[in-house]
């Protein structure tokens, strides 16, 4: 049976300062009256799939907003890492304590942070990659995102042999994995029409992940298993508590998928973003006449091509400005030029430095 695995982690440092540490990127409204965190789980239920089968893995600090956000899933299905270590150990935690309700278990993997439309499209998808999972048992699979421009920010994947076709979607063998690359390398790979962004979406047996964890990762795949051993008994927090912290902090891709010898892409047939900054927004909201994307009450004269978020009411007035990210949330505005979107999680860094923790 297919179960499903939500991340949801992560502090969202580059949607600072309306992501805070007591409210990460997850649980904003960013498109609309839902969270993303809210999205996610709107998708997994589209699938059909019973909250008994659907998991949460966040930060232990943010497990009472989790279930206030998602009051359908079972309370013992939204597990608190004790820290963050990346996303291999957060997947095989995942991937072994869903084998211990089902060893047969199909599993989806999915960020919370993504916005992906529509939502009919994604089932579709999904259902041909557990159809995939199922006919190649042995295949570690990975959803592909067409391209549609030469971006700097994303991994991609270079698109082998197709291995099959279900549904009208394309199935193929990953040739590599490629880093984020440079412009000039971005421009080549999308020219080419053969790579994939790499959407960080997975669909594969549990057996299967584990079983490449233990070959690479040996003892990252020991420690999860005796906290799953320890799962629902009196020692479960003592054992996590111990274990987790001890794992490598290290990328799945990083982990397994680079070495692992059957590798499957899906090329997905829905829209996507993955929200990574604040230029996300442009992608999701209509701009002005202007060129500028407001998320609030905003006023301007000779205000181009800007991104103005701000808090109902509060006004943000600019005068003779172009390019800018203006961002008001609380005690905290960031005023930064577009093209330096990439240095926001730097500031976070360096307000920690400077002692203004108060204000992150």
């Amino acid at each position: 049976m297919l179960h499903a695995m939500i991340m949801a982690g992560g502090g969202g440092t580059r949607f600072w300062p309306r992501s805070r540490q007591r409210r990460p990127k997850q649980f904003l409204n960013v498109t609309g009256d839902r969270s993303l965190l809210q999205m996610a789980i709107d998708r997994i239920e589209a699938l059909a799939l019973p909250p008994a089968r659907s998991w949460v893995m966040t930060a232990e600090a943010y497990r009472g907003q989790t279930a206030e956000q998602l009051p359908s899933l079972p309370p013992g299905h939204i597990v608190g890492e004790p820290c963050g270590r990346d996303t291999a150990p957060c997947i095989a935690l995942g991937a072994a304590l869903i084998a211990r309700e089902d060893p047969d278990a199909v599993m989806l993997v999915t960020p919370a942070d993504h916005v992906i439309e529509p939502t009919q499209e994604f089932r579709r998808a999904v259902n041909v990659a557990a159809l995939m999972a199922e006919e190649h048992p042995g295949a570690l699979i990975t959803f592909g995102i067409v391209p549609t421009y030469p971006s700097t920010g994303y991994g991609y994947i270079h698109r082998g042999e197709q291995v099959a076709s279900r549904q009208g979607i394309g199935v193929f063998r990953v040739g590599a994995f490629a880093e984020k690359p440079v412009q000039e390398r971005a421009e080549q790979f999308f020219a080419s029409g053969e790579y994939y962004w790499n959407s960080g979406i997975f669909v594969w047996k549990t057996a299967t992940i584990l079983g490449a964890l233990k070959e690479h990762r040996p003892a990252m795949f020991d420690a999860v298993a005796r906290i799953a051993d320890a799962w629902d008994t009196p020692r479960q927090q003592e054992v996590l508590t111990r274990e987790y912290p001890t794992l490598d902090k290290i990328s799945i891709d990083y982990a397994v998928m680079e070495h692992h010898p059957e590798r499957l892409v899906v090329q997905t047939p829905y829209r996507w973003d993955d929200v990574g900054s604040w230029l996300a927004l442009e992608r999701m909201q209509p701009q002005d006449g202007d060129g500028n994307t407001v998320l609030g009450t905003h006023c301007g004269l000779k205000t181009n091509n800007c991104v103005v978020v701000g808090e109902p009411g509060r006004l943000i007035a600019t005068i003779g400005v172009r390019d800018l990210l203006i961002i008001q949330d609380g005690d905290s505005t960031l005023v930064a030029h577009r093209d330096d979107e990439g240095t926001v999680k730097q500031m976070v860094d360096e307000l920690r430095k400077r002692g203004l923790e108060r204000y992150l």
